[in-house]
Protein backbone atom coordinates (compact mmCIF):
# COMPACT_ATOMS: atom_id res chain seq x y z
CA UNK A 1 0.00 0.00 0.00
CA UNK A 2 1.20 3.22 -0.76
CA UNK A 3 1.58 6.50 1.04
CA UNK A 4 -1.21 8.46 -0.48
CA UNK A 5 -3.64 4.86 -0.62
CA UNK A 6 -3.04 4.99 3.80
CA UNK A 7 -3.35 9.01 3.54
CA UNK A 8 -6.83 8.45 1.51
CA UNK A 9 -8.28 5.67 4.17
CA UNK A 10 -6.95 8.13 7.17
CA UNK A 11 -9.61 10.50 5.97
CA UNK A 12 -12.93 10.29 7.79
CA UNK A 13 -15.82 10.01 6.13
CA UNK A 14 -17.85 11.74 8.63
CA UNK A 15 -16.42 15.22 7.25
CA UNK A 16 -17.25 14.61 3.75
CA UNK A 17 -19.09 17.58 2.09
CA UNK A 18 -23.23 17.51 2.23
CA UNK A 19 -24.21 15.67 -1.27
CA UNK A 20 -25.99 19.77 -1.95
CA UNK A 21 -22.53 21.38 -1.92
CA UNK A 22 -21.19 21.53 -5.08
CA UNK A 23 -17.09 21.08 -5.41
CA UNK A 24 -14.89 21.94 -8.20
CA UNK A 25 -12.57 19.20 -9.30
CA UNK A 26 -9.08 20.39 -8.68
CA UNK A 27 -7.12 20.69 -11.67
CA UNK A 28 -4.62 18.04 -12.81
CA UNK A 29 -1.57 19.87 -12.46
CA UNK A 30 -2.53 21.29 -9.03
CA UNK A 31 0.28 19.95 -6.52
CA UNK A 32 -0.69 19.73 -3.22
CA UNK A 33 1.88 22.05 -1.93
CA UNK A 34 0.33 24.91 -3.67
CA UNK A 35 -2.85 24.42 -1.44
CA UNK A 36 -2.96 27.83 0.80
CA UNK A 37 -3.12 26.63 4.54
CA UNK A 38 -4.27 29.42 5.75
CA UNK A 39 -8.16 28.11 4.69
CA UNK A 40 -7.58 24.73 7.11
CA UNK A 41 -5.98 26.49 9.96
CA UNK A 42 -6.39 30.19 10.13
CA UNK A 43 -3.86 32.63 8.92
CA UNK A 44 -2.70 33.61 12.44
CA UNK A 45 -2.66 30.31 14.68
CA UNK A 46 0.10 28.02 15.05
CA UNK A 47 0.80 24.99 12.34
CA UNK A 48 0.16 21.98 13.34
CA UNK A 49 2.79 19.89 11.55
CA UNK A 50 0.92 16.67 11.23
CA UNK A 51 -2.11 18.39 9.77
CA UNK A 52 0.72 19.97 7.00
CA UNK A 53 1.89 16.06 6.20
CA UNK A 54 -1.73 14.82 5.42
CA UNK A 55 -2.47 17.78 3.54
CA UNK A 56 0.21 17.14 1.51
CA UNK A 57 0.07 14.09 0.97
CA UNK A 58 -3.93 13.98 0.63
CA UNK A 59 -5.84 14.56 -2.69
CA UNK A 60 -6.05 18.24 -3.21
CA UNK A 61 -9.85 17.35 -4.24
CA UNK A 62 -10.49 15.56 -0.72
CA UNK A 63 -8.95 18.36 0.88
CA UNK A 64 -11.34 20.88 -1.44
CA UNK A 65 -14.40 18.71 0.37
CA UNK A 66 -13.28 18.74 3.85
CA UNK A 67 -13.18 22.45 3.72
CA UNK A 68 -15.98 22.93 1.81
CA UNK A 69 -18.02 20.53 4.15
CA UNK A 70 -15.86 23.09 7.53
CA UNK A 71 -17.22 25.68 5.90
CA UNK A 72 -20.39 25.13 5.85
CA UNK A 73 -20.35 23.75 9.69
CA UNK A 74 -18.38 26.85 10.57
CA UNK A 75 -21.89 28.92 8.86
CA UNK A 76 -24.56 27.13 10.64
CA UNK A 77 -22.37 27.96 14.13
CA UNK A 78 -22.45 31.37 13.12
CA UNK A 79 -26.19 31.20 12.47
CA UNK A 80 -26.31 29.64 16.37
CA UNK A 81 -24.32 32.19 18.00
CA UNK A 82 -26.67 34.65 16.34
CA UNK A 83 -29.87 33.01 17.53
CA UNK A 84 -28.42 33.09 20.90
CA UNK A 85 -26.99 36.55 20.77
CA UNK A 86 -30.59 37.03 19.47
CA UNK A 87 -31.81 35.33 22.53
CA UNK A 88 -29.61 37.07 25.13
CA UNK A 89 -30.36 40.78 23.99
CA UNK A 90 -34.66 39.66 24.39
CA UNK A 91 -33.59 37.70 27.72
CA UNK A 92 -31.61 41.17 29.03
CA UNK A 93 -35.30 43.28 27.65
CA UNK A 94 -37.16 41.53 29.60
CA UNK A 95 -34.87 41.95 32.81
CA UNK A 96 -35.14 45.35 32.17
CA UNK A 97 -38.67 45.36 32.25
CA UNK A 98 -39.43 43.15 35.39
CA UNK A 99 -36.92 45.72 37.31
CA UNK A 100 -38.83 48.65 36.34
CA UNK A 101 -42.01 46.62 37.00
CA UNK A 102 -40.71 45.91 40.63
CA UNK A 103 -39.61 49.66 41.26
CA UNK A 104 -43.68 50.87 40.69
CA UNK A 105 -44.23 48.42 42.66
CA UNK A 106 -42.30 49.54 45.25
CA UNK A 107 -43.14 52.94 44.86
CA UNK A 108 -46.86 51.67 44.41
CA UNK A 109 -46.11 49.78 48.62
CA UNK A 110 -44.52 53.20 49.87
CA UNK A 111 -47.34 55.20 49.11
CA UNK A 112 -50.15 52.97 50.30
CA UNK A 113 -48.35 52.44 53.94
CA UNK A 114 -48.20 56.49 53.58
CA UNK A 115 -51.43 56.98 52.89
CA UNK A 116 -52.54 54.15 55.83
CA UNK A 117 -49.96 55.81 58.49
CA UNK A 118 -51.77 59.20 57.28
CA UNK A 119 -55.34 58.21 57.91
CA UNK A 120 -54.30 56.15 61.14
CA UNK A 121 -53.03 59.41 62.45
CA UNK A 122 -56.14 61.18 61.52
CA UNK A 123 -58.20 58.89 63.42
CA UNK A 124 -56.51 59.15 66.43
CA UNK A 125 -56.48 63.33 66.25
CA UNK A 126 -60.50 63.07 65.28
CA UNK A 127 -61.10 61.06 68.39
CA UNK A 128 -58.97 63.70 70.82
CA UNK A 129 -60.74 66.67 69.26
CA UNK A 130 -63.41 65.59 71.55
CA UNK A 131 -61.10 65.77 74.46
CA UNK A 132 -59.76 68.85 73.51
CA UNK A 133 -63.33 70.52 73.07
CA UNK A 134 -64.34 68.60 76.92
CA UNK A 135 -61.23 70.42 78.69
CA UNK A 136 -61.86 73.97 76.68
CA UNK A 137 -65.38 73.77 78.40
CA UNK A 138 -64.11 72.87 81.66
CA UNK A 139 -61.68 76.17 81.47
CA UNK A 140 -65.28 78.61 80.48
CA UNK A 141 -66.91 77.48 83.61
CA UNK A 142 -66.99 80.33 86.20
CA UNK A 143 -64.64 81.00 88.46
CA UNK A 144 -66.68 79.53 91.38
CA UNK A 145 -67.43 76.65 89.26
CA UNK A 146 -66.71 73.05 90.94
CA UNK A 147 -64.81 71.57 87.81
CA UNK A 148 -63.16 68.73 89.29
CA UNK A 149 -65.43 66.44 88.12
CA UNK A 150 -65.56 67.51 84.56
CA UNK A 151 -61.70 67.59 84.32
CA UNK A 152 -62.38 63.71 85.63
CA UNK A 153 -64.55 62.72 83.04
CA UNK A 154 -61.99 64.27 80.60
CA UNK A 155 -59.06 62.02 81.47
CA UNK A 156 -60.97 59.06 81.73
CA UNK A 157 -62.42 60.14 78.00
CA UNK A 158 -58.96 60.55 77.85
CA UNK A 159 -57.21 57.45 79.11
CA UNK A 160 -59.71 55.59 76.84
CA UNK A 161 -58.63 56.55 73.53
CA UNK A 162 -54.87 55.92 74.49
CA UNK A 163 -56.12 52.14 75.40
CA UNK A 164 -58.17 52.01 72.13
CA UNK A 165 -54.46 52.67 70.80
CA UNK A 166 -52.55 49.75 73.16
CA UNK A 167 -51.46 52.24 75.04
CA UNK A 168 -50.35 51.71 78.94
CA UNK A 169 -49.63 54.04 81.45
CA UNK A 170 -46.35 53.37 83.39
CA UNK A 171 -46.89 54.01 87.12
CA UNK A 172 -44.87 51.80 89.51
CA UNK A 173 -45.62 51.82 93.16
CA UNK A 174 -43.41 52.52 96.01
CA UNK A 175 -41.15 50.09 97.14
CA UNK A 176 -40.68 48.11 93.54
CA UNK A 177 -37.57 47.34 91.77
CA UNK A 178 -36.47 49.62 89.27
CA UNK A 179 -36.52 48.24 86.29
CA UNK A 180 -34.09 50.04 83.36
CA UNK A 181 -35.74 49.55 80.73
CA UNK A 182 -39.05 51.60 82.15
CA UNK A 183 -37.97 53.81 84.56
CA UNK A 184 -35.52 56.66 84.51
CA UNK A 185 -33.82 57.41 88.04
CA UNK A 186 -33.84 60.87 89.17
CA UNK A 187 -32.02 60.99 92.08
CA UNK A 188 -31.45 59.15 94.97
CA UNK A 189 -33.82 60.05 98.45
CA UNK A 190 -34.06 59.44 102.06
CA UNK A 191 -36.97 57.08 102.25
CA UNK A 192 -38.88 54.55 104.32
CA UNK A 193 -38.61 52.28 101.06
CA UNK A 194 -35.85 48.97 101.19
CA UNK A 195 -32.66 50.68 99.98
CA UNK A 196 -32.41 50.39 96.04
CA UNK A 197 -36.36 50.27 95.32
CA UNK A 198 -38.48 52.95 93.89
CA UNK A 199 -39.04 55.62 96.57
CA UNK A 200 -41.93 58.20 94.60
CA UNK A 201 -43.15 59.09 91.00
CA UNK A 202 -42.29 61.74 89.87
CA UNK A 203 -44.04 61.14 86.11
CA UNK A 204 -45.44 58.39 84.78
CA UNK A 205 -44.10 56.91 81.74
CA UNK A 206 -45.94 54.94 78.90
CA UNK A 207 -45.56 51.65 76.27
CA UNK A 208 -47.40 50.58 73.34
CA UNK A 209 -47.25 47.72 71.76
CA UNK A 210 -44.95 46.88 74.29
CA UNK A 211 -42.65 49.72 73.33
CA UNK A 212 -41.76 52.16 75.99
CA UNK A 213 -42.47 55.75 74.49
CA UNK A 214 -41.45 57.77 77.48
CA UNK A 215 -40.00 56.07 80.65
CA UNK A 216 -41.35 56.52 84.33
CA UNK A 217 -39.13 59.15 86.06
CA UNK A 218 -38.67 57.82 89.66
CA UNK A 219 -36.47 58.71 92.63
CA UNK A 220 -34.94 55.94 94.56
CA UNK A 221 -34.73 54.74 97.89
CA UNK A 222 -31.02 55.14 99.52
CA UNK A 223 -29.19 51.88 100.14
Amino acid sequence: MTEQDAAEEETPSSEEAPEDVEVEAAPDDVDADDIDLDDVTGADEPVDEELVDRVAESDPEDVARELAALRTRAESLEGQVEDLEAEAEELADKLKRKQAEFQNYKKRMDKRREEEKQRATEDLVTRLLDVRDNLERALQQDEDAEIRSGVESTLRQLDDVLAAENVEVIDPEPGEDVDPTQHQVLARVESEEAGGSIADVHRPGYEMAEKVLREAQVTVSEE
